[in-house]
């Protein structure tokens, strides 16, 4: 079952492909709804921390797994005692007690330290998936907010280098519109400035 966050940048890569024309003379820049698309990203936005949340919950199960193949292990080690203990306490058996105590130790050291292990493989195995995870959802989320960054500086770009080009001509015909005046040869303008 995919997350709300992937339904929302599932929703965006539709909308990019389906809805969005491209601009004129461009096969790579398309034209995009703002509204539209500001309200998908304020969506991705608030889901994100809960998606992390979940994922950092299932990180802090790590430390929970690790205490209970500790106490496991401890529990294992405290009945090998006491099985040492009940031995022991017979002087015939004494060498069997001792034998068959070291081979409990050592059988509930191993299966300790092989929970301990396989709890830590589990977690770390986690732990690398959320993280990814996360990264994953995050890089989607920076290539949409750069493509419509770079969409939103082309046309600023374009508006500024139009109003330029307008400037320029207005200024060329005020200049072509200078005409001398009587007395002294100097050209005022048509406002009267000289």
């Amino acid at each position: 079952m995919s997350s709300r966050i992937e339904q929302i940048i599932e929703e965006i890569e539709e909308y990019i492909d389906r809805d969005c024309k491209y601009q004129p003379l461009s096969t790579t820049k398309i034209i995009v709804n703002k509204e539209h698309l500001d309200e998908l990203l304020r969506e991705l936005r608030m889901k994100t921390p809960d998606e992390i949340k979940r994922y950092q919950k299932i990180i802090s199960n790590r430390d929970a797994i690790l205490a209970d193949a500790q106490a496991k292990a401890d529990a294992l080690l405290e009945e090998a005692q006491v099985q040492t203990n009940e031995l022991v306490s017979e002087h015939e058996i004494m060498q069997q007690a001792y034998a068959q105590a070291n081979e409990i130790v050592t059988q509930a050291t191993a299966q300790a330290q092989e929970i301990l292990d396989n709890a830590t493989l589990d977690a770390n195995a986690i732990r690398t998936g959320a993280i990814q995870y996360t990264d994953d959802l995050l890089a989607n989320a920076e290539s949409i907010i750069g493509h419509t960054l770079d969409s939103y500086t082309t046309k600023y770009d374009g508006l500024i280098n139009s109003l330029q080009e307008c400037y320029d001509v207005v200024r060329t015909n005020r200049a072509e519109l200078e005409i001398p005046t009587e007395n002294t040869g100097a050209y005022v303008q048509e406002d009267g400035m000289a």
